[in-house]
């Protein structure tokens, strides 16, 4: 059972969306928390995330500006941390694709950072953030976050001696997180016209809550170099826009650049190095650095088949629009009227 009491936690990117769920979760499960860093480059978020988490409340949480570009400072944020976790990230698609060099900065150069800070310290584990937008890229935001997977288990070859792990969770679309499209639609519905993409267009669906459950889930089972995915319902964006506003004109205005219809989190040429665990896929380094036999044995994993592939548009499992509703209300929106 992982404990986190009289630890030492640093989450990059923490001011964002499912670093603030993690904070809740970590200040809440775990009251004798060591210390809890925030780092992140906003100074204002950092303010604004003070005012509901002060240190005179919360004696263990400190606030710590910095970026992950930065090697040095992340070498001084990591002084004396146990667990790391990576949530920094350039994540929309479109100014990725205007601004690529800086989304290479961040995304790849910043992981690499992280990962070489963590070497050169005493922290013992490491759970990086992905996307499925990493599988069979076809924007650079994927394409950097595919590097970046590739990095955090490479990591693993390279500790030497050092009682490390690194692992990454790999997941769908945040339910109401920042940028995503269901705050988007709430704030449109006033206008009368809710812009659709493409109609046939499907994306994985998972709430804040199930996000930062993998997380814990990983610092606690990781053996280094997992790329963990979850089970995970499907929606499509036009039953999103029913829930929402039903009321409203559904225009379609195409693709943005960089876009999928239909999501992936495991491709078929993954397939090969794909374990099923029960509540979550992992998919294995091809070359792991732990007994292949023994993990199989530990967690009862199961080989999936040659060519199986995990897509939003062939998923089993769907959410309707109903119970999209309820899930607004429960996870993005109190007020919301179902």
């Amino acid at each position: 059972m992982l404990d986190l009491n009289g630890k030492s936690i640093l989450i990059t990117g923490g001011t964002g969306s499912l670093g603030k769920h993690l904070t809740k979760n970590i200040l809440t499960k775990f009251p004798q928390i060591k210390r809890l860093v925030i780092f992140s480059r906003d100074e204002q978020k950092q303010f604004e995330m003070a005012q509901e988490y002060p240190q005179s409340k919360y004696p263990g949480i400190r606030y710590f500006i910095g970026d992950v570009r930065d090697a040095d400072r992340l070498k001084k944020a990591f002084k004396d941390i146990d667990f790391v976790i990576h949530a920094a990230a350039m994540k929309h698609v479109p100014i990725a694709e205007y601004n690529p060099m800086e989304c290479v900065k961040t995304n790849v150069l910043g992981a690499e950072n992280v990962i070489n800070a963590a070497l050169e310290t005493e922290v013992k584990n490491v759970v990086a953030l992905s996307t499925d937008k990493a599988a069979a890229p076809i924007n650079l935001y994927g394409a950097t976050k595919l590097c970046s997977d590739k990095l955090f288990v490479a990591a693993n070859n390279i500790k030497g001696k050092h009682d490390i792990k690194f692992s990454v969770v790999r997941y769908g679309n945040v339910m109401g997180s920042n940028g995503s499209v269901i705050p988007f639609f709430l704030k449109k519905k006033k206008s009368g016209v809710l812009p659709i993409t493409d109609p046939n267009m499907t994306r994985f669906n998972i709430s804040l809550q199930g996000g930062v459950d993998m997380v814990l889930h990983a610092l606690e089972t990781a053996w280094g170099g997992e790329i963990f995915v979850p089970k995970i319902p499907s929606y499509k964006i036009t039953d999103v826009a029913t829930a929402i506003a039903p009321e409203c004109k559904q225009e379609v205005v195409g693709i943005r650049p960089g876009e999928k219809v239909h999501e992936e989190m495991i491709t078929s040429s993954d397939s090969f190095s794909t374990y099923d665990l029960g509540k979550y896929y992992a998919i294995l380094p091809q070359v792991p650095s732990f007994h292949l036999q023994e993990y199989i044995k530990h967690f009862n994993a199961a080989p999936v088949p040659h060519g199986f592939q995990y897509n939003s548009g062939e998923n089993k499992e769907w959410v309707g629009v109903e119970d999209l509703r309820i899930l607004i209300k429960e996870h993005v929106d109190p007020e919301f009227s179902i």
